[in-house]
């Protein structure tokens, strides 16, 4: 073939090639994901996860205040009896006052971030207890109040499981005080909702000595939005299966709160 004849047809290859080139490029460049993007499908952090599932158990639910009620139900081979209390929450205060039954009526806690008192008719004067101490069956003094793992925890993302049909993470948590309700925590959080539906409690040594299991059929609204709110806790000691304790929440919903509530000094009246 002629050079003459040839040039148009290499010419036109050439072109060809040269705007595939540029369109191979230009794809490339359209699929790359932008910051935001990549951002937008980013795991979230332990403490995101923790403050989320956190607002479910009470925990900075209402700037102002949150106030429910609770039965505390404990039952084990020998023992069955229930104490009911009122609860009022701001921020890292909380006050729990005893309605029910007769015996145990206006017995008092206040919660001043992690430190506790107690009072009750007859005492000259509050008490410091531990937040580790049983309040009753297998409930710590800690597990009536709010929940602010996000506070009181450092946490680790360790894994993912299903959990009674539900994806989940799997968390490990690990005191950041000596005053806290636990050592340590692993702690199943839905991936759906941010809710946290199972916990071990362990000791310092890994040890498990009681489980938990958390329900979520209660409702707060606060700014024009509703979530869920912690309905049931079940706490179950790891050996004997027998010892049962349930905490049955009921009537949550933005109360505003006067600081001098939460005031120790307030106590003796």
């Amino acid at each position: 073939m002629k050079l003459s004849l040839m040039m148009p047809l290499l010419l036109s290859l050439s072109s060809n090639m040269a705007l595939a080139a540029k369109s191979s490029a230009k794809a490339k460049h359209s699929t790359k994901a932008t910051p935001a993007a990549a951002a937008s499908t980013a795991e979230p952090t332990a403490l995101e996860i923790l403050g989320e599932s956190d607002r479910s158990r009470g925990s900075s639910a209402v700037a102002e205040g949150i106030s429910w009620a609770v039965d505390v139900h404990s039952k084990d081979t020998n023992t069955d009896s229930t104490v009911s209390y009122d609860l009022k929450v701001k921020g890292n205060d909380a006050l729990a006052e005893a309605t029910a039954p007769a015996r145990n009526k206006g017995e008092t806690m206040i919660f001043n971030d992690r430190n506790i008192w107690f009072f009750k008719p007859g005492l000259k004067k509050p008490v410091a207890i531990s937040p580790r101490q049983k309040l009753m069956g297998q409930a710590s003094n800690g597990d009536i109040a709010s929940t602010n793992y996000a506070r009181d925890y450092e946490g680790t993302i360790i894994g993912s499981e299903q959990v009674d049909g539900q994806e989940t993470w799997k968390l490990e948590l690990k005191a950041k005080a000596k005053n806290v309700t636990y050592d340590r925590v692993r702690y199943w959080i839905s991936k759906k909702d941010r809710l946290g539906i199972k916990a071990e409690f362990l000791t310092v040594s890994g040890d498990v000595f009681k489980k938990a299991t958390f329900e979520y059929k209660n409702k707060m609204e606060t700014g024009g939005k509703t979530f869920p709110f912690v309905s049931k806790m079940v706490i179950t000691d790891a050996v004997n299966n027998a010892s049962v304790t349930t905490l049955d929440y009921k009537l949550p919903h933005a109360e505003k709160h006067a600081d001098a509530i939460f005031n120790v000094n307030n106590l003796i009246r």
